[in-house]
């Protein structure tokens, strides 16, 4: 009878110290974000759900791969295969609030369509768009999605990821979509560097869409991209003597969402003074001088 019993506290010691199923370690993992603005580092994960390290790094890109998670430098967060399980929109509630009333303002302020986008692995992600009737012209939806190497706003969120980064997520062919997009990598890397040194600023002119050009901006969280607007016109606009305002506009966005944080970053936001209504003469010649640096490109 006690050799029973002993065989059994030893069969229930082992089953104990056994490692946990697949299932059960992605569970561990994915339990450890708490919500959709969580960014947790390997260790942290590791942390919580006291995996060794190895492992937990193997089923974390496994988990990136598969867009239940997304990285972000050396952190992760919940992807959008995470976040259409009803967390989608709180994910995106937070960036929607802060951007509403600034991104409606620009777009009445300038007669043009704006776009609020996520980056979701090499997608853009539409969360909203302003515009009116003219709206209907430019061919996006909310909830669509875009190469984002294709569009503005796409490109102004790459340039913040690391070149390796870039790497990782364009190890395929990149797709065109039209005869202007970007179909090398290392033509990607050239562009993102230019955007770069435009202090975030990015362009197209029928990359993505005949006939529309976009300028485009990323919004800032604390550790990287949260999103990324862009203003829309004719593929002929003159959208570089507009950029300050698309400037100006992603980093009140940004403070909105990070509040003093934000102006840790201000050297990379470095905002431009842009007149609501050249009514006077003094007024329209400060406009001018604007314009000018913006085709010169000095106010970047």
């Amino acid at each position: 009878m006690a050799s029973v019993v002993n065989d059994n506290a030893v069969a229930t010691s082992e089953r104990q110290e056994s490692p946990p199923s697949m299932v059960e370690r992605m569970t561990l993992i994915m339990d450890s974000f708490g919500g959709p603005q969580i960014r947790l580092s390997l260790e942290d994960v590791a942390g919580h759900s006291n995996l060794p390290r190895s492992t937990t790094h193997r089923i974390l890109e496994q988990l990136v791969r598969l867009r239940w998670l997304e990285r972000n430098g050396r952190d992760y967060g919940l992807g959008q295969r995470a976040l259409g399980f009803g967390g989608r929109e709180e994910g995106h509630g937070a960036l929607r609030t802060a951007a509403f009333p600034l991104l409606h303002n620009l777009s009445v302020r300038t007669e043009m369509v704006v776009h609020l986008a996520v980056l979701d692995g090499t997608e853009a992600y539409y969360v909203d768009k302003f515009g009116g009737k003219a709206a209907v012209q430019v061919p996006s939806v909310v909830g669509g999605r875009v190469p984002a190497h294709c569009t503005a706003v796409g490109k102004s969120m790459l340039a913040w990821l690391s070149p390796e980064q870039i790497d990782d997520l364009y190890r395929d062919v990149l797709v065109k979509r039209t005869a202007h997009s970007i179909g090398d990598l290392e033509v990607l890397h050239q562009e993102l560097i230019r955007i770069r040194a435009r202090r975030g600023l990015a362009f197209e002119r029928g990359e993505c869409f005949q006939q529309v050009a976009c300028v485009g901006a990323a919004v800032r969280g604390p550790k990287g991209p949260v999103g990324g607007i862009s203003l829309v016109g004719d593929v002929r606009a003159p959208l570089e003597r507009l950029a300050p305002l698309v400037a100006n506009t992603a980093h009140a966005i940004s403070e909105k969402l990070m509040g003093d944080t934000a102006r840790k970053h201000s050297a990379r936001f470095e905002t431009v003074a842009v007149p609501d209504e050249p009514q006077t003469p003094a007024l329209t010649e400060t406009v001018g001088r604007i314009v000018a640096l913006g085709e010169r490109g000095e106010w970047f």
